[in-house]
């Protein structure tokens, strides 16, 4: 186990490293949509690259999330085959969000020789989001089309 000071020093060399290893801007939370956002996840058991749609207005998350499970097919055949789909993902704080995210056990943040696994998991996942993003974003934008 390790202290809280020395687990806060893992996670900074690990997310250095990361950006050492894949030097670009990632998209995130500049999606130009208030409230969804890409992030990427990782502890001591798994690592995870996810779309969260966190919008209070459960309208506008209902609608955003069937945006994007009407182009399930071409998420799975096209860019992320075992991305997973969630309507109403309920986080440790009680909070319903909707989420997809592919996730990759047997990892762990802790375990330095599983880093560059993680990495190129991280790298060639979130590539994949942003290029289906980009490739969709004006339909996943567009709140008028099922309103």
């Amino acid at each position: 186990m390790f202290s809280k000071e020395e687990a806060q020093k893992i996670k900074k060399e690990f997310w250095t490293e990361f950006a050492t290893a894949y030097p670009r801007k990632w998209l995130l939370y500049d999606t130009k949509i208030k409230d969804f956002s890409f992030k990427f996840y990782v502890d001591n058991k798994k690592a995870q690259v996810t779309l969260d749609i966190e919008s209070k207005d459960d309208e506008k998350r209902k609608i955003y999330y069937e945006k994007i499970e009407s182009l399930r097919s071409i998420l799975h055949d096209e860019f992320l085959p075992d991305a997973i789909l969630e309507r109403n993902f309920y986080l440790e704080t009680g909070k319903i969000i909707s989420k997809i995210w592919i996730e990759k056990t047997g990892i762990s943040l802790f375990n330095k020789a599983s880093w560059p696994e993680t990495f190129d998991f991280f790298n060639e996942t979130m590539d994949a989001f942003e290029r289906f993003f980009y490739e969709y974003e004006d339909y996943i934008r567009d709140l008028e089309i099922n309103t």
